[in-house]
């Protein structure tokens, strides 16, 4: 397992996370990218757990998934199943479990700050933490030929990874409004919301 994680995360975070995966008894599985989630949490049919994380995540992206993930995990044994998935008992946890690894021996010293604003209070996916994730989206190998729509002009058509097509809108407080081409429905978009830029 030492050598799988190894893979994955950051050197220094490996025997944390080592003793966590013994620790609760959770099976972890690395699985092929799914573009709607960086991992899931989920307890078998046989009461044992299990954990999936997508194998194309970066290391730092990697280590908050897998913790994030630990934390249902832990927060249920504790609290008892009838907590929210992302309520305070969870929120509680993560930070709990989290604080070990915010520190330059595991992160780079710029996503320091960002992660230490980001968990005075988690949001149910590090993705809806704007500046969070651009800034982990910099350790990305794999480069992506896709554009932020916050750096989309307004009134640009992007498509979504569904396929479905949209229109760049105004944007609000911090979203910004883009109607669907072909129903005319308004959506809110994050302004990190990764999409292909099909007109500008």
């Amino acid at each position: 397992m030492h050598h799988i994680l190894n893979k994955y995360l950051p050197e220094r975070a490996v025997p944390s996370c080592f003793e966590l995966i013994q620790k609760t008894g959770v099976h972890l599985k690395i699985v092929n990218e799914r573009v709607t989630r960086h991992g899931d949490y989920r307890r078998m049919s046989n009461g044992k757990h299990q954990i999936t994380v997508n194998a194309t995540l970066n290391k730092y992206r990697f280590l908050i998934t897998l913790v994030h993930e630990i934390a249902h995990l832990v927060a249920f044994e504790k609290y008892g199943r009838g907590i929210k998935p992302h309520g305070m008992e969870w929120k509680r946890t993560f930070q709990y479990l989290m604080l070990p690894f915010i520190r330059p021996e595991v992160f780079p010293t710029q996503l320091l700050p960002l992660l230490a604003n980001h968990f005075k209070n988690p949001k149910a996916s590090s993705s809806t933490d704007a500046k969070l994730s651009i800034a982990l989206k910099q350790f990305d190998t794999q480069q992506s030929d896709k554009s932020y729509v916050f750096e989309l002009p307004t009134g640009s058509i992007f498509r979504l990874y569904n396929g479905k097509l949209y229109k760049k809108g105004n944007r609000r407080v911090k979203r910004y409004e883009c109607v669907e081409i072909s129903t005319g429905r308004m959506y809110l978009f994050q302004p990190n919301a990764e999409v292909e830029l099909v007109d500008s």
